[in-house]
């Protein structure tokens, strides 16, 4: 067997399986939409992959049930979109700091951003809880925007980005031309970063979308309940066989993280690809 033939051997498995791999991530997601215009029966009876007639009375019967998905929606919207904004904007300023100046205790530093990004959220619910209830802010979306400013998981990845993007040349030749340091990553490394700070952001945005924990705690009211928060409701007796209502909420809360990245997923490859080229 010549080279020739076994690469295209090896190229031809390769093939297959990436197929199997989109195969494995497209049919839940089309069966999640196919499910939302089905009826309970008709789910009840096995699988389908054919979409049928009954969208618009699985979303009645989620209107029946004072199940407001509009208004879950805008709340996420606003949420995931405030929380992107602070997240890539300050992780992209803390990052740009350690990478461009020297201080003392920058190591240190960095090694205890390193250490927050391995502690889940979950170990220090209670004490962030308490600290939110003393600044009367439980009940309040500015408890969960406020801590997108100190993202640690953001800063260790917008860290490595700048890394390999910084040409400190022209750092160097702003500041010689008068401009101060917030000129400088406004109008020079902004710029430079933007594909990290794309790749950034859709991340940000879907992790935003689908939170649900941090909102479950400590977010009362229902009419500021977001899209996993409505959907975390249909679990009520209710809606026990209401399985046509259920896959309807669900489909609405994924559909907008597919449009994010249909419409954005070149600015994660793009960002990827430059950020592993150092010039």
């Amino acid at each position: 067997m010549n080279y020739k033939t076994r690469t295209t051997i090896l190229r031809v498995f390769v093939y297959i399986f990436l197929a199997l791999l989109l195969i494995v991530t497209i049919v839940p997601i089309w069966l999640l939409m196919v499910n939302a215009t089905r009826s309970t029966y008709e789910i009840q009876q096995g699988i389908g992959f054919w979409p049928s007639t009954h969208i618009m009375n699985n979303y009645n019967i989620l209107l029946g049930r004072g199940l407001d998905l509009w208004r879950g929606f805008a709340n996420s919207l606003y949420l995931s979109v405030a929380m992107t904004v602070v997240t890539v904007y300050f992780s992209l300023l803390t990052a740009y700091g350690i990478s461009v100046y020297n201080f003392k205790g920058k190591k240190q530093f960095y090694n205890f951003i390193m250490v927050l990004v391995m502690i889940p959220m979950q170990l220090s619910i209670i004490g962030f809880f308490q600290y939110m209830s003393k600044l009367g802010l439980v009940d309040n979306y500015l408890s969960l925007i406020l801590p997108s400013i100190a993202n640690a998981g953001a800063v260790f990845f917008a860290k490595q980005y700048l890394d390999s993007v910084i040409i400190r040349d022209l750092i160097d030749a702003a500041r010689i031309d008068g401009c101060n340091e917030l000129q400088i990553f406004h109008q020079i490394m902004m710029p430079i970063a933007a594909p990290g700070a794309f790749t950034l952001g859709i991340f940000s945005f879907v992790a935003s979308w689908n939170n649900f924990f941090n909102a479950y705690i400590l977010i009362n009211s229902r009419e500021k309940y977001t899209l996993p928060m409505l959907v975390q409701t249909l679990r009520g007796d209710v809606y026990r066989t209401e399985y046509g209502s259920i896959y309807l909420g669900l489909a609405i809360t994924v559909v907008p993280i597919l449009i994010i990245y249909a419409i954005f997923s070149r600015y994660i490859i793009s960002g990827i690809a430059m950020g592993a080229v150092k010039e």
